[in-house]
């Protein structure tokens, strides 16, 4: 049975913040927008937004569920991002394995890398045109899927996950991003159809 994530107010509402809380972020008709939140209220409402959609396999939800409580968190503490998008792409490499790991070989007989798997995408039909949040705010994802643009999401993660000392901003969007992926990779499994 899947969890639900309950994003308790409670833990973040004692914050008042004399400025709003800024990240790069996608907005309508711009790829390089800035998100702008006054009020705890508005960034939980923010946070459930980027939600997976039923159907999505309990224990991908449930690591997907981590990377969006830390973005909840981050309301108290901003660095906390940067820990919610290495959990947002390690679960995006959890999906992809679960997805494509008897499709994509690796190396010398290995299980696939993440790179590989990524690729992967583009070869199971991915194009800009079917990534949500490309569609909502124009720009490009799929270079950044495939390797063709760096950082790459699978070099993202490498940064993230062996402490890049230069990587500073969020990188705007990328949780959403990851969220269209797995959903991408899981549509054939979701009981209402997202993807043509």
């Amino acid at each position: 049975m899947r969890e639900i994530l309950e994003l308790n107010l409670a833990l973040i509402a004692g914050l008042k913040r004399s400025e709003p809380l800024m990240l790069p972020w996608p907005q309508d008709g711009t790829p390089a927008g800035w998100l702008s939140i006054s009020t705890p209220e508005a960034w939980r409402e923010f946070v459930l937004s980027l939600s997976l959609p039923v159907g999505i396999p309990d224990f991908v939800a449930a690591k997907y569920n981590r990377a969006q409580m830390l973005y909840f968190l981050a309301w108290l503490y901003p660095d906390l991002v940067k820990a919610g998008e290495l959990v947002g792409l390690t679960t995006l490499e959890l999906a992809l394995r679960d997805c494509y790991g008897n499709k994509v070989k690796g190396r010398h007989g290995k299980r696939p890398d993440f790179a590989a798997l990524l690729q992967y995408l583009r070869k199971d039909g991915l194009t800009d045109e079917k990534i949500p949040m490309v569609q909502r705010s124009g720009g490009t994802a799929i270079g950044f899927v495939t390797g063709k643009d760096t950082p790459s999401l699978a070099e993202r993660r490498n940064l993230l996950a062996h402490g890049d000392p230069f990587d500073a901003l969020p990188c705007g969007g990328l949780l959403e991003l990851v969220r269209d992926l797995i959903v991408y990779a899981y549509r054939t499994f979701l009981p209402t159809p997202t993807f043509p």
